[in-house]
């Protein structure tokens, strides 16, 4: 398989000819002989048909199961087909990013849709265009949060755990403190935060629903954290929003989350996104790009970036961010999603996996898989259980992704994917494996 160079012998003659080399190598010929590389051990290039036959080789290693119970951060929901429909048109897909607000109306104008509609899902007064994915989100929410003598941060035990591991790495690399909160029978333990919380606390993160699917008190942890004089941070799941109390009416400073559950496949783990809004307040320290309403010269509503002068563009050395880019062929999906489910939509979702989830979780109460935690959640839950690995493995073979084995028990999730007829034959092979 040959290289593709796009210039021509000739033509690279030419231009060495003309900056005066002999050959190639000699334009690096500044970097010192130790460090250069002349040459990878890697193994000889292959035709297009060997390297298709090989990709599809592993490909065709990966198991995808019929049936799904499980979340813990990515969930499989229904996808409606305008949804692909939408962002597979050639307009969008090949699309990159809109620096020149004339050429991109189109574009400009999802994401302006896409951040209205976050907002309204938060209850926030500004929302960016999007970050990388959840996790990422959730740190440069704390990283807005930092100041010169506030430079602690808390975060829940209950929170996610990639998100917990991507929050620690940033607060490394700035030199601020990191608080894990312990956590009481699976939420905040708010008696704990309350004894934590000092006079160089920056922020305080807790996750709702939290990664047991439990439902937290966020207004009081949020109203500790006020009264401490941080910021107060919720990392949401955006279907959960449709029927809980939104982080606005929570008082939170900052809403972020995981848009995966929006309109986005599960897909190996990505491509994801982030979602991050703010109030008015905090609005100048959101990172990323922002796209603003306007008029033109005409009167004509336009669509622009707007805020962009900020210090991950031109002051680098003292940014708190160097996010300059966004996922917004995501973030279309996200809006689509939204825009095609509306506001009850939404709602039925969200009520179809809470009363599924409850269903499933008396069913295996019923042949003694109790519920690790008491009190209300939303479509995650865990269950006790010593030895989980034979159920799931029982599960595994009738075609069934059961839930996450964690410390102690079994995380299962439920969404509006799963029939009844697909919960009752959990319980029935978790009866079996458990009789054996």
């Amino acid at each position: 398989m040959g290289s593709y160079i796009p210039s021509t012998p000739e033509q690279r003659r030419e231009m060495l000819n003309f900056l005066g080399l002999s050959d190639t190598d000699a334009l690096f010929d500044e970097i010192p002989a130790a460090v250069r590389v002349n040459a990878l051990d890697l193994p000889k290039g292959q035709s297009e048909l060997g390297v298709r036959r090989q990709m599809e080789a592993m490909a065709a290693k990966n198991r995808v199961f019929p049936t799904i119970f499980r979340g813990a951060g990515a969930y499989r929901h229904y996808i409606p087909s305008i949804v692909k429909s939408v962002t597979s048109k050639e307009t969008f897909i090949t699309t990159y990013t809109p620096y020149q607000a004339e050429m991109s109306q189109g574009v400009l104008q999802s994401i302006f849709e896409y951040q209205t509609m976050i907002c309204e899902l938060t209850g926030m007064d500004v929302s960016n265009a999007s970050t990388y994915d959840g996790a990422s989100a959730a740190a440069e929410a704390v990283a807005m949060c930092r100041e010169r003598k506030r430079r602690v941060a808390y975060i829940s035990a209950t929170t996610q755990p990639d998100v917990i591991d991507t929050v620690r790495t940033y607060c490394w690399a700035a030199g601020e403190e990191l608080v894990i909160v312990p956590e009481k029978d699976g939420r905040t333990d708010t008696e704990a935060l309350s004894t934590l919380l000092n006079d160089e606390a920056a922020c305080v993160y807790v996750q709702q629903p939290n990664y047991y699917g439990l439902v937290e008190d966020c207004e009081a942890i949020g109203q500790m954290a006020h009264e401490a004089g941080a910021k107060f941070i919720m990392g949401i799941n955006p279907i959960a929003a449709a029927v809980l109390k939104s982080p606005g009416e929570c008082g939170a400073d900052i809403a972020v989350g995981e848009g995966q559950p929006l309109g986005l496949s599960l897909s190996f783990g990505g491509p994801y996104l982030g979602f991050m809004t703010a109030t008015k307040a905090m609005m100048r320290k959101l990172p990323g790009r922002i796209v603003g309403e306007t008029t033109d010269k005409e009167g004509n509503r336009a669509y622009v970036l707007t805020l962009q002068a900020r210090e991950q563009h031109i002051r680098r050395e003292k940014a708190s961010s160097n996010l300059c880019s966004n996922q917004a062929l995501c973030a279309l999906a996200a809006g689509v999603y939204m825009a095609a489910m509306g506001p009850e939509g939404m709602k039925q979702v969200a009520t179809q996996c809470m009363s599924k989830a409850r269903y499933l979780a008396a069913g295996l109460e019923g042949i003694g898989l109790h519920r690790a935690h008491t009190g209300e959640f939303f479509h995650e839950f865990v269950t006790l259980c010593d030895h989980p690995q034979p159920l799931l493995d029982a599960l595994e073979q009738a075609g069934i992704l059961g839930g996450l084995p964690v410390e102690g028990g079994i995380l299962w999730c439920v969404t509006e994917m799963n029939t009844k007829d697909e919960m009752d034959r959990v319980i029935e092979i978790c009866r079996e494996a458990m009789a054996v």
